[in-house]
């Protein structure tokens, strides 16, 4: 990725377009715009479309249902060197674009980078516990899982050559997975995942207020881990990571080494 890279913004949405509106009206306001948004409509019956033409954002349409489908339609559709993804009822601050390109800029090395979220809306004195009480307890289960950190789906990032490498082993297919955890799991087998603090993301505290839905979170997460079993079993997979780590780290010395200036 030579120069000043191209921003792709992948946005799933399934008849939600009051929280689509609000998200797209964010990113209109970014310090470093995107150069295009793609909202992939997964089937909407509701205004989703029409909401995300009248913003400027392209449309892309997937008829098949679930979130796993919907990314993965739009990180194939999308033409930038950076995709970076997030869902409707994501706030970015105006300076979410600019901190993502920034993370990406000054590590060569960084596949995927991920970051952090607070809440914008229900009781305040609520918002920032539960935040960090849930992006602590996402990050520290799946940590065990995967050997390095997991992308949080509601703020990511990923180099566009790295989704062409792992686009035909997502399971884009089934709908009863995390499609983010699932990317985790792809990404990080052979590409450093960064996490960086302070990207600037806001998101809405509704999946909390509904238990049943907080449940099926959970269900769907225990089944992504699990349906990599047994080639992604613990300790395997460590051991498996570590040594793809060093064997990146000693080409990018050795491509270092080829391109430096004779003395």
């Amino acid at each position: 990725m030579a120069g000043v890279p191209n921003v792709s913004v992948v946005l799933p949405v399934r008849d939600d377009a009051r929280m689509l509106a609000g998200c797209l009206d964010a990113l209109a306001r970014q310090t470093r715009p995107a150069d295009e948004i793609l909202v992939v409509d997964n089937a909407s019956r509701d205004e989703t479309a029409s909401v995300a033409r009248a913003a400027g954002a392209r449309v892309v349409f997937c008829p098949e249902p679930g979130i796993p489908a919907a990314s993965a339609t739009g990180y194939d559709a999308a033409t930038g060197d950076l995709l970076l993804r997030l869902d409707a009822d994501c706030r970015p601050s105006p300076q979410w674009i600019e901190r993502m390109v920034d993370a990406f800029t000054a590590d060569e090395n960084a596949g995927a980078v991920t970051g952090d979220a607070r809440f914008v809306d229900g009781p305040r004195w609520l918002r920032g516990p539960l935040a960090g009480s849930y992006l602590v307890a996402y990050a520290a289960t799946t940590w065990l899982a995967l050997g390095h950190p997991p992308l949080f789906g509601s703020n990511l990032g990923v180099r566009r050559e790295v989704w062409l490498s792992v686009r035909d082993r997502v399971h884009r297919h089934d709908r009863e997975l995390h499609d983010d955890l699932d990317l985790s799991f792809h990404v990080g087998s052979a590409h450093r995942i960064r996490y960086r603090r302070g990207l600037g993301m806001g998101m809405s505290i509704r999946p909390f207020r509904d238990g049943g839905s907080f449940a099926r979170r959970m269900g769907c997460g225990i089944r992504t881990v699990i349906i990599h079993w047994p080639h992604d079993f613990p300790p395997r997979r460590w051991v498996r990571v570590a040594r793809a780590r060093r064997a990146a780290v000693l080409s990018n010395r050795g491509r270092r080494r080829d391109f430096s200036p004779a003395r």
